[in-house]
């Protein structure tokens, strides 16, 4: 397997595997994934064989990105590597490739020296991403409701290495 930056061409791809991961991880047009695209300080793709697998994409504070969960951590925290979503592909689920791809995203927070902001789906509930987050030493540090949905707040602290 190898990863590589998210680029145009993988727009298609990132909106399909975002889409088989609804509603967890939250409905998004291919422009907005281009337009989160350009503002990401990290957008990974884990490939095999030419094929996307699995994507992350985080933001650092402060970006023009209008998400009430971002904003949530933004009024609360200073800094941090924020998590907008990580997704992989049903068929390839349960080959460590999420935790492969968190493996980049801690390495870049480390280089940063920031913490790992990231929320779960609580309503409707998402007990698969719970359990993949707190494996992660992720923890929660609020919860958000909005309209139909409430999400679980989490970091994960700034590792020293």
């Amino acid at each position: 397997m190898e990863f590589r930056s998210l680029v145009t061409e993988d727009i298609p791809s990132v909106w399909r595997i975002n889409e088989e991961g609804l509603p967890g991880t939250g409905k998004v047009s291919e422009e907005e994934i281009a337009i989160l695209l350009e503002l990401s300080e990290l957008s990974l793709g884990a490939y095999e064989g030419g094929k996307l697998l699995g994507f992350v994409i985080c933001l650092l504070p402060e970006t023009e990105y209008g998400s009430l969960n971002y904003a949530w951590f933004n009024q609360k925290f200073q800094q941090f590597l924020y998590v907008d979503r990580i997704a992989v592909t049903e068929e390839h689920r349960s080959r460590e490739i999420g935790s492969s791809l968190y493996a980049k995203v801690f390495f870049e927070a480390n280089r940063l020296r920031v913490p790992v902001a990231a929320e779960v789906s609580l309503e409707p509930p998402n007990p698969g991403s719970m359990r993949f987050h707190f494996r992660h030493e992720f923890q929660e540090v609020g919860v958000l409701r909005h309209e139909s949905k409430s999400v679980t707040m989490m970091m994960r602290p700034h590792q020293k290495i």
